[in-house]
Parts: C-alpha cells; sequence; structure tokens
C-alpha cells in the first residue's frame, strides 16, 4: 500500500498533506515513508521529508526509533534532506530518553560553519525547541549561538545573510532566555545590533533589550 502512495505522490494525484493524513491514520505507513527517502524520484524523496518534518512535529515518538536515520540524513548530498533531517532531530530531542542527540551535539552544531545560510539558519531556529527539551545543554547551546556573528561570508552566506541569521539567532534567544545563565553575555550580544543597518534586524535587538532589561 505505500508503494502505491508514493507512486500517486511521484505522478502528483497524492499531496503532501493527504499522506500525512494517511500516515496519521495508520503508523503502519511509516517503513514506506522512510523509504521514500531514498528515492531517486525527487518529488517523492521531498514529499516524504516534509511529511516527516511534519509528522515529528505531532508525534515524535512514533519516529524516534527511528532517529538513526534522521542522522544519516545530516551526510545526505541533498541539502533540503539535511534541513529536513535536522528539523525532524529537534523534534525528537523532546522524547530523547536514550541521550541520542547529545551524542551528535557536536556535528549538528558543527553546520554553523556551513556555506549556505539556510543550513546555518536551520540550526539557529532549531536551537529553541533543544534548549527547550534539554535544559542542561542550554549554555553550550548558547555558547554555539552567540558565534554567529564571527561566521565567515560565502558567495551563498553574504554579509546580509549573516545579519538575517543574527536576526533569527536573537528570535530563537528570547524564547528560551529565562533559562539562560549567560545573561549579561547575551544582552551584550543582542545590544550590538540595536543600530543595526538591517531594520528588522534592529527592531528584533531593541525588542529583546526591552523585553528582558
Amino acid at each position: 500500500m505505500s508503494e502505491k502512495l508514493l507512486q500517486r505522490l511521484q505522478d502528483k494525484t497524492l499531496s503532501k498533506g493527504q499522506l500525512l493524513e494517511q500516515l496519521r491514520k495508520d503508523s503502519g505507513l511509516l517503513q514506506g515513508v522512510l523509504l521514500g527517502l531514498e528515492s531517486q524520484k525527487p518529488s517523492v524523496r521531498y514529499g516524504c521529508g516534509r511529511v516527516l518534518m511534519d509528522y515529528s512535529e505531532e508525534q515524535p515518538e512514533k519516529l524516534y526509533p527511528y532517529m538513526d536515520v534522521f542522522v544519516g540524513l545530516l551526510d545526505s548530498r541533498h541539502r533540503i534532506l539535511v534541513w529536513n533531517g535536522m528539523a525532524v532531530i529537534a523534534n525528537l530531542t523532546r522524547v530523547d530518553a536514550d541521550g541520542k542527540f547529545d551524542r551528535i551535539f557536536e556535528k549538528f552544531y558543527g553546520f554553523l560553519g556551513d556555506e549556505y545560510m539556510v543550513t546555518v539558519a536551520s540550526v539557529v531556529g532549531h536551537s529553541a525547541k533543544i534548549a527547550q527539551a534539554k535544559p542542561y545543554l542550554v549554555d553550550e547551546i548558547v555558547n554555539r549561538l552567540l558565534s554567529v556573528e564571527n561566521i565567515p561570508t560565502t558567495p551563498h552566506l553574504t554579509e546580509e545573510c549573516r545579519r538575517v541569521i543574527i536576526e533569527k539567532t536573537i528570535s530563537s534567544l528570547d524564547a528560551f532566555f529565562d533559562k539562560v545563565t549567560q545573561k549579561e553575555a547575551v544582552l551584550t550580544f543582542v545590544g550590538r545590533y540595536t543600530s543595526s543597518p538591517r531594520r528588522t534586524l534592529r527592531t528584533e535587538a531593541e525588542t529583546f533589550v526591552r523585553k528582558w532589561t
């Protein structure tokens, strides 16, 4: 049955939303959707990646036994699958009783040095979920996030891209600032951007400082 669903996904006679609904009704389809990540057809592998992202948000305990699959996606040559893997892993930290994420912490946060803006921004954006799920990692997460202002520019990550990432970092920090111990370091970091030439970054920084001081 799952093969037929994946074929329909490829033929576009089944939407990602419809596949997700089928999976909600029958978790027995999960193996087939996981297999779809390996499809040579972009519409199938990315469709399945999107469905699994959404499903992990709703039912992380159903996907947790397959966490190694998503850790494996971090090494994919397809950047979209890397981003899918990051999203699912972040969702699974809520049920990570075995500390699987802890063992890949360095690998996950190593992507802050990636040459593509979306990859770096994905790490930053998912950090609030991880910090909420694993408060004992908050200090180390903050240390990593505060380093984003020093990431090098690349053809795929311009100075303006870096400002976008810093803006996203401030937003992420805001979501778990109550758990942060090095508050002064964070406020100093944020304060540097209250006069940023990027309007939305400036506003994000000003709002953060007003809220937390």
